[in-house]
């Protein structure tokens, strides 16, 4: 039973240090450790929600790989999944972070890039909302299709 929720909660924990950890990373490697603190804080409105979200699909996903609640009996709905998930969490991790990049593009020579990543960066920062959102959702509704599945093949045996 503790296996049940320790993986899920140490997997969930796990990716929400590992994305603040790589928005830390790239805005401090653009700025420095002080701006992406004072970003981070000003964008935590966005930033939180797509931080949470990411730790709740990777405990979801978790759940699924292991099969810790319910035992998934196709391959076919963990391999979409994995798809769908790691899609999901770049499209997040991209939209939470490239804006940032656009600070050194200028020195790269690309500041037309530059001008586009900073002036969209928060349509960005949504759109990689809405795809954890989705995933979420996608890995929930997995998680409810299986489980009426294995109630059914319960209610067939009795």
């Amino acid at each position: 039973m503790k296996r049940r929720i320790l993986i899920p909660l140490a997997a969930g924990l796990t990716g929400s240090i590992l994305l603040t950890s790589i928005y830390f990373g790239i805005v401090s490697w653009a700025q420095g450790f002080q701006y992406a603190a004072s970003l981070f804080w000003q964008d935590r409105w966005i930033v939180f929600p797509i931080i949470i979200g990411f730790g709740i699909q990777t405990a979801l996903y978790s759940i699924l790989r292991f099969r810790l609640f319910v035992p998934v009996q196709s391959t076919a709905a963990p391999a979409a999944l994995t798809g769908a998930s790691g899609a999901t969490s770049s499209l997040a991790m991209v939209a939470c972070c490239i804006h940032h990049v656009s600070d050194v593009l200028p020195i790269l020579g690309l500041t037309a890039a530059a001008t586009f990543l900073a002036r969209y960066r928060i349509p960005f920062m949504l759109i990689g909302l809405g795809m954890t959102l989705f995933g979420i959702v996608f890995m929930s509704y997995t998680l409810y299709r299986e489980r009426q599945k294995t109630l059914q093949l319960g209610d067939s045996h009795a």
